[in-house]
């Protein structure tokens, strides 16, 4: 009853069928589109139009606003009909003994068990579906008759009469069994690429998730690796510093000690020189001259002590053993974070690159854009339409990082470049080919470049100085801002195959220092 009551509340009042792309007017009823346009047009030439159900008029031909919601409980209303329907649909006829229906006739408008089945297609040549009690929704809203075409034009199912009358007059129809096997060929075609999207895509997402595991694993990892790290430094630090201490300590005894020698010695002279006193004063005041002459404590000299002996605070001895426990501290540091720096090597200029209007200095470390051009050989090496240098040295394998300072006005752009860049035209820039990677920065902007490919970087404080960091073998270029705390800005990732040069563009009074050698961390 409940299933009836809401069938009725979600059928046109015209057609009296379910909903059929339900469209409303303005007064809140809804109809079919078909079944209103229909009503509509009859209504066309009599100045007013109105409302099928309550009679509201309209000046003018009212708009049709789609009612998707009720649409889609329609749709719902259908899908649970037909799920009921196909449980409960039984034979037609069989009286006596029901048997459950296997298919429906559409144009006898019965439902067949097996036994029925066999006999009714002996004597007809029916369309037959899947066991059904609703033949409304299987034919025409307007004739009245049996869907049998498809018009691909307007992609709605059509029965004899709207292929001869009506707004499809003309249009390309086929049958409907004809235009299902295409709709499920191509339904077919979009499900296999879907699969192999949702394949690709749960992939990605298998992907992510075993690199965001990976990623916490190692976070772990190196969190362990740190605090034992700093444990272990906390704990070479205070030997250290008693090490220090204690020989601060040992100065200090030592003095102490010296001092305390001397003073006894002192305390001794001192005692012996008040007992003489005494002596010479009694002399001094006797009257016999004999005893006074023949008294021979005058003549014995006075035994110094020597002061010469204390030792003075030995600082730089302090310093010695300081700079020792440092040194040891921070070597051990480095064999245990794998940052043992091999050697270290000048980064110098190539002024046989250099573009003309680029000013180097004399120990070729810092390079300025010139607003004069400079005199210079030409040279199949130098750079001639950008401002550009690079440097002379090269790096083909390891791990290397250098630091350099910037600017700040100007345009910039550094990073590393291939030995066979070109060195003129449009696509000799550093991070306009597949030869070059940079940080670019102009007013306050700064962007990664490579293949003139751009990718913003958000910056939170103005760039002065940065640390590049290169991995040869492990195609990774990264650029460090030197700041408070110290900014991951750009990595790339590739893979390297001739040896890199460190590359500057310069423009707009823009300066770069190198301002360290490249140091080479030992793996």
């Amino acid at each position: 009853m409940a299933s009836a009551a809401l069938g009725d509340e979600l059928s046109c009042s015209i057609c009296l069928n379910l909903y059929m792309e339900p469209v409303s007017l303005r007064c809140g009823h809804n109809f079919c589109q078909d079944c209103i346009v229909t009503a509509l047009d009859t209504q066309e030439g009599s100045g007013v139009y109105s409302c099928p159900e309550c009679r509201e008029e309209y000046v003018e031909r009212p708009t049709l606003e789609k009612n998707r919601k009720l649409c889609n409980i329609v749709e719902n209303f259908k899908s649970t009909q037909q799920k009921e329907e196909k449980s409960e649909i039984l034979c037609t006829y069989c009286v006596d003994s029901p048997s459950g229906a296997v298919k429906t006739c559409l144009q006898c408008e019965t439902s067949m068990c097996d036994k029925h089945l066999t006999a009714h297609n002996k004597a007809v040549d029916h369309v037959l579906i899947e066991p059904t009690s609703s033949f409304n929704s299987k034919k025409c809203s307007i004739h009245k008759e049996l869907l049998k075409y498809f018009c691909s034009k307007d992609a709605v199912c059509l029965c004899v009469s709207c292929c001869l009358v009506g707004k499809h007059k003309g249009h390309e129809v086929e049958l409907l069994e004809e235009a299902l096997e295409k709709k499920k060929e191509e339904l077919r075609n979009v499900l296999e690429k879907l699969t192999k999207s949702k394949e690709t895509t749960e992939k990605k997402i298998q992907n992510l998730q075993d690199q965001k595991r990976k990623a916490q694993e190692k976070a772990d990892d190196e969190k362990k690796r740190v605090t034992a790290l700093y444990e272990d430094t906390r704990r070479q630090l205070e030997v250290q510093e008693q090490r220090v201490l204690s020989e601060i300590s040992r100065q200090v005894e030592e003095v102490s000690q010296t001092v305390t020698d001397i003073i006894k010695q002192l305390e001794i002279k001192k005692d012996e020189l008040s007992i003489k006193i005494v002596h010479i004063d009694k002399l001094c005041n006797m009257t016999d001259p004999i005893i006074v002459l023949q008294d021979q404590e005058l003549n014995e000299g006075d035994q110094n002590v020597e002061e010469s002996s204390i030792h003075d605070w030995d600082d730089f001895m302090v310093s010695l053993v300081m700079h020792k426990s440092i040194t040891d501290l921070i070597n051990n540091m480095q064999l245990k974070t794998n940052f043992n720096i091999q050697n270290a090597t000048d980064l110098l200029l190539d002024v046989k690159t250099a573009n003309t209007f680029v000013a180097l200095s004399d120990d070729l470390r810092t390079a300025s854009y010139s607003e004069t051009r400079k005199f210079r050989l030409k040279l199949p090496q130098r750079f001639t339409l950008y401002t550009q240098v690079m440097s002379m040295e090269s790096f083909s394998h390891g791990r290397h990082y250098w630091e350099v300072e910037v600017g700040d006005c100007g345009d910039w752009n550094l990073g590393v470049c291939y030995t066979s860049i070109e060195r003129d035209g449009e696509e000799s820039g550093i991070g306009r080919n597949n030869k070059s990677w940079s940080l670019y920065a102009t007013e306050n902007r700064c962007s990664s470049l490579h293949n003139s490919q751009y990718q913003k970087i958000n910056l939170e404080s103005p760039v002065q100085r940065l640390r590049i960091y290169l991995d040869y073998e492990g195609g990774r270029l990264s650029f460090y801002q030197l700041s408070d705390p110290i900014r991951h800005l750009h990595t790339f990732t590739t893979t390297f195959t001739e040896p890199l040069h460190a590359a500057f563009y310069l423009n707009n009074g823009a300066w770069v220092k190198i301002v360290s050698s490249v140091f080479s961390i030992k793996p």
